[in-house]
């Protein structure tokens, strides 16, 4: 087996400890890169994206603070109409702070609970 990168490894772990005490509930997935931040929820049970929100289209830049929260906001307002309200945060392996706490935050103002 080839040797995992640290960013591989802290990915599987963080999943790993999300499955063991996720419950059932949807995963809060958060993915970003230099130009840009994504944000989706996930139901692992049926295997689907049950809402999403991302920089992509927007006017401003992905890579801040501000744009980070914009999407956080977006997320919380499309779990709403989806019918969601309690996800489990996965970070991915990205060190939370910076971007994606600003997104964390955001969520949680809007109205989820994790």
């Amino acid at each position: 087996m080839a040797k995992l990168s640290l960013f591989e490894r802290r990915r599987r772990r963080v999943r790993t400890a999300l499955r063991a005490r996720a419950g059932g509930k949807p995963r809060l997935s958060v993915h970003r890169t230099g130009r840009h931040i994504y944000a989706q929820i996930i139901d692992d049970a049926a295997g689907r994206t049950v809402a999403a929100a991302s920089t992509l289209g927007a006017k401003a830049s992905g890579a801040n603070v501000d744009a980070a929260a914009e999407v956080g906001k977006k997320i919380a307002e499309a779990a709403k109409q989806a019918g969601v309200t309690t996800v489990v945060f996965d970070r991915g392996g990205f060190l939370f702070h910076g971007r994606v706490k600003a997104l964390a935050d955001a969520a949680r103002e809007g109205g989820l609970e994790f």
